[in-house]
C-alpha cells in the first residue's frame, strides 16, 4: 500500500505533466523570421525562430521546428489617416503575437464579428510585428539621443534633435512637387527687373 508522502507525489506528478501538455498547446508569443510578404494583402508568412523540444515514447528527445505560419497580418503603423510603411523583406525578424480567439472573422470584414471557429492561442492567429531583431542583427549606430527615419548603414537619415531637423543623405537629396520656402515656390521662381552680372538679386517674389 502506498503511503500519504508517495500518493501526493505521483499525484503532484501527474498535475505537473497535464500543466506542461497545457502549456506545449498555449501560444502567447514567439520570435519568427519572415519568408515572404503579400503586400497588397499586408500578410507575411514567417518561420517561427524557436524549436520546440518533444519527447518520444522511449524518452528520447527531438528538436523540431514548428511549421511555417501562413498569411499573418503585419503591423502597419498608422492612425488618423496616416501610416508609416516599410519595405519588409524575407529574413527580417518579426514577433508574432497568437490572439485569445479566432481572428477570421474581423481580418475578412473588419468590425466586430462573431468567431468563425472556437479557437485560444492558436498558431492560426498570429499577428506580425517586425523590427524585433536579434543580436546578430542590432542596428548598428543606434542613436540615444535623437529621434531618426534612417537606413540600416546610417548614411541617409533624417534626425529630429529638439528643435533642429538634420537631413544626412550620402546619395543626395530629391525634392519634388510644389515646394515651398516661406510660403514661394522655390523650384520654378524667377526674378524679373535683372541683369547678369556681380550684384545679387532681391528674395523671392
Amino acid at each position: 500500500m502506498l503511503n500519504i508522502n508517495e500518493r501526493t507525489k505521483d499525484e503532484l506528478e501527474q498535475k505537473m505533466r497535464i500543466l506542461e501538455s497545457f502549456g506545449c498547446d498555449l501560444r502567447v508569443a514567439c520570435p519568427a523570421i519572415v519568408k515572404s510578404v503579400d503586400y497588397a494583402r499586408q500578410t507575411l508568412t514567417c518561420q517561427p525562430a524557436i524549436r520546440e523540444r518533444m519527447h518520444d515514447k522511449d524518452g528520447n528527445i527531438t528538436w523540431l521546428e514548428i511549421p511555417i505560419l501562413l498569411d499573418v497580418p503585419f503591423l502597419v503603423y498608422s492612425g488618423g489617416g496616416y501610416c508609416l510603411t516599410l519595405p519588409i523583406k524575407p529574413g527580417d525578424d518579426c514577433l508574432v503575437v497568437f490572439g485569445d480567439s479566432c481572428m477570421d472573422g474581423w481580418w475578412q470584414n473588419g468590425g466586430v464579428q462573431n468567431q468563425v471557429e472556437m479557437r485560444r492561442h492558436d498558431l492560426s492567429d498570429g499577428y506580425a510585428i517586425v523590427g524585433f531583431r536579434s543580436q546578430p542583427s542590432v542596428v548598428s549606430g543606434y542613436s540615444s539621443g535623437t529621434a531618426q527615419l534612417r537606413n540600416a548603414a546610417g548614411d541617409a537619415v533624417i534626425e529630429i534633435s529638439g528643435s533642429t531637423i538634420n537631413i544626412r543623405a550620402s546619395g543626395g537629396v530629391n525634392i519634388s512637387g510644389g515646394t515651398t520656402i516661406d510660403g514661394k515656390a522655390f523650384l520654378p521662381h524667377t526674378h524679373s527687373g535683372v541683369q547678369s552680372g556681380g550684384s545679387n538679386t532681391g528674395g523671392v517674389s
